[in-house]
């Protein structure tokens, strides 16, 4: 059995059309990838929970009876060295963890400060 004269273009004009589909999908349709798309996911989480720990750190700050002390250290110190800090003064840790400092909250928190002391 032989196929009908219009299969072949029809059948051209689909693939052809399932790659356009494609292409202007993932380049102006905002499709992503899984792996993509869970990378925008984890960076977005972590963006959200420092801003939501924010306050936390920045009271723990006004709460440490050496605050005056490190916030003035703070100020001297250079931008990239505020971070570590705030850190080593255990601000920067989340609630129900002892033992690790976030540094992303920890930039965060010191620029917070900065600009609260400026």
């Amino acid at each position: 059995m032989t196929p009908p004269t219009w299969f072949k273009p029809a059948l051209l004009g689909a693939g052809a059309g399932a790659i356009a589909l494609a292409i202007i999908g993932f380049s102006a349709g905002g499709w992503v990838t899984g792996s993509t798309a869970n990378k925008l996911a984890a960076a977005r989480a972590s963006t959200e929970t420092v801003n939501a720990l924010l306050p936390y750190c920045v009271a723990r700050s006004s709460m440490d009876p050496n605050s005056t002390s490190i916030i003035a250290q703070i100020m001297s110190a250079r931008t990239y060295e505020r971070d570590d800090i705030v850190m080593e003064a255990g601000w920067a840790t989340a609630p129900g963890d002892d033992k690790r400092p976030d540094r992303a909250l920890a930039e965060k928190c010191a620029e917070s400060i900065v600009t609260a002391a400026s």
